[in-house]
């Protein structure tokens, strides 16, 4: 099997990726290049380990991160779906057995709240690291007052950091926003069917979600 490491390295990926991040720019939205999509990478794998799936599981975890996002090469719109076809024939072309094609695809697939559903591990993984990946380095837009509310949300959150307790019961979810900024309704107002989506992914996974924001439990 090609390994994380090797798909990272892949010119045909990395240039999928730095496509579709212009096409995201283009359209006014947040950074969803390399930054983005290694942060997933090694969030879904931290989740997956600290869990105990095997490593070939947070392998493929990784390689789901990576990819995810390929399909805004396309259009925004449905980019799951066409990011999980490119998928598809790429790691098929790289020699991938079927079945490791499968779940990435289906991770790959299933990773946007508009239609996503936490269908395996691997799923259920890339959704909560994708979803948790708020933070203000990744507004684009360097004028605060033509700032939209999705500039404002994300440029609020100054931290955030996902983290399973020892008990392997409960996955936590901790944000710092600054409320000067925008508010905590702002927040919920943006994101609440990404905070639902992970608590689905969390309950395939065995686990209890909490959204904690400026030490408040929210969920």
């Amino acid at each position: 099997m090609i390994t994380y490491e090797e798909i990272k390295k892949n010119d045909t990926i990395n240039i999928y990726i730095k496509k579709a991040d212009e096409s995201l720019s283009a359209l006014g939205f947040t950074e969803h290049s390399f930054a983005h999509v290694t942060k997933v990478a090694n969030d879904a794998a931290y989740i997956l380990e600290t869990l105990g799936f095997s490593e070939h599981e947070i392998e493929l975890a990784k390689i789901a991160g990576y990819m995810h996002d390929i399909g805004n090469l396309v259009n925004r719109v449905e980019h799951s779906q066409s990011g999980a076809v490119m998928a598809f024939k790429i790691l098929t072309d790289l020699g991938f057995c079927a079945e490791d094609v499968a779940t990435i695809t289906t991770a790959i697939g299933n990773h946007d709240e508009g239609s996503g559903v936490p269908v395996n591990a691997v799923s259920a993984a890339l959704i909560i690291a994708d979803k948790s990946d708020v933070r203000y380095t990744r507004v684009r837009n360097t004028d605060l007052q033509s700032f939209d509310i999705h500039d404002r949300v994300n440029y609020s959150v100054k931290k955030s950091s996902i983290k399973i307790n020892g008990d392997k019961t409960l996955l936590k979810l901790k944000l710092e926003i600054d409320t000067k900024m925008s508010s905590v309704v702002n927040y919920f107002e943006i994101f609440l069917d990404r905070m639902i989506l992970c608590r689905k992914a969390c309950e395939k996974l065995g686990l209890e979600f909490k959204l904690i924001i400026n030490e408040q439990q929210l969920m």
